[in-house]
């Protein structure tokens, strides 16, 4: 849910505003009755992937890297 905050309040209270949005609530920034700005949460950085987590589990055909068909090939280059 979001709360509209005049622009005087928001400079005034910034820490404040700053510690609730990262809490997960967005911040609305008006001036004048006119919604200005939205204060939001970073998105936290996911797990950390790890080299050769699927290891063994994922098999690629022998011919992987061959050449695509002319007709696929022509459709990539726009053909």
């Amino acid at each position: 849910m979001s709360e509209a905050v005049n622009l005087y309040d928001a400079k005034t209270h910034l820490s404040q505003l700053v510690e609730r949005a990262a809490r997960g609530e967005e911040i609305i920034i008006a001036k004048a009755g006119r919604p200005l700005a939205r204060l939001v949460p970073l998105e936290t950085a996911g797990l950390r992937r790890s080299p050769g987590a699927l290891a063994g589990r994922i098999r690629m055909g022998a011919d992987f890297d061959a050449p695509l068909p002319d007709d696929l090939a022509a459709g990539f280059e726009g053909a």
